[in-house]
């Protein structure tokens, strides 16, 4: 019996990617899939889904393509070129892109998939890895309404919150906005902590107390087990915030908003990553407040 669902090509199974494309295959989704990491596509075979070997193998059959992938140059590398989506995708399917990247690199994808016949959303979510892996992801959709429609039930699936937030890019500007309220949020925690710790403070009892209070917060339950254990696993990479916070204040600057705190942790977000520390969770911004208050960094 054929599968009523549409058939779904999902490039990019990174982090997020592989438990968001497994998410669509336990809702009884037909999905392939495509990466450049061959233990990610064992893991999707090892799913229920279908590896493909190429970006043309993986959507030329395709009703709704999915791209979650790192940032505005890889969006276009998928997207663009003689190998990439527009060229082998068939008109009518539908383009939606998951990734964070600028909203005008997504303003441009759209325009360049009409010209073929290609409608594009550009979707990206928040809620890290866990959020991925629990269906519970906050998605932000940029696009036609019509299109939106088309869309919601594959990202029902994906996400608890799924909100049209305007015409083409206007996902992508509010995803910028959310990775400045999550990086400042972050920064905050981690100076609590240490302010905490130098205090000599019970910590896990302080976060218990201040996470039930008007200072708790989605970001402090996400990571207060991070704090606790110095577990700095990516779930979301320094490198990754790095990328979002240059993409939200160059978006501020084009429109004259200033961001006189969210200037200063991206700069903060910057060092660490100097230091090294790219490759860990965004949680691990506690490691560089540890470093100015003269601590002893944990590895």
């Amino acid at each position: 019996m054929s599968n009523p669902l549409p058939k779904v090509a999902w490039i990019g199974l990174g982090i997020m990617g592989s438990p968001m494309s497994e998410n669509l295959i336990r809702a009884g989704y037909d999905v392939t899939g495509h990466t450049l990491e061959a233990d990610k596509l064992e893991r999707l075979a090892a799913h229920g889904g279908t590896p493909a070997g190429s970006i043309a193998a993986a959507v030329r059959d395709a009703d709704v393509i999915i791209t979650m992938v790192p940032a505005s140059p890889q969006v276009e590398a998928v997207a663009y070129g003689a190998d990439g989506i527009l060229a082998h995708a068939r008109r009518g399917a539908l383009l939606i892109d998951t990734s964070s990247i600028t909203p005008q690199t997504s303003i441009d994808l759209a325009k360049a998939a009409a010209e073929k016949g290609i409608h594009v959303l550009d979707a990206p979510v928040s809620g890290g890895e866990a959020g991925a892996i629990e269906a519970v992801l906050s998605i932000m959709v940029g696009g036609e309404a019509a299109d939106v429609d088309r869309a919601r039930p594959i990202l029902d699936v994906l996400g608890a919150t799924v909100v049209h937030c305007g015409p083409h890019g206007a996902g992508q500007t509010v995803k910028a906005a959310n990775q400045l309220i999550v990086a400042v949020t972050l920064q905050a925690c981690a100076e609590a902590v240490v302010f905490l710790e130098k205090s000599g403070v019970d910590l896990t009892a302080a976060l218990d107390v201040l996470g039930g209070g008007l200072a708790g917060s989605t970001v402090l339950a996400r990571k207060r087990d991070n704090f606790l254990s110095r577990d700095f696993t990516p779930g979301f990479r320094i490198d990754l915030h790095h990328k979002d916070m240059g993409i939200v204040t160059d978006a501020a600057r084009a429109v004259g908003a200033a961001l006189p705190v969210g200037t200063v942790v991206a700069d903060l977000v910057a060092s660490l990553r100097a230091q090294g520390d790219g490759g860990l969770d965004h949680s691990a911004l506690l490691r560089g407040v540890e470093r100015l208050s003269g601590l002893p960094v944990k590895d």
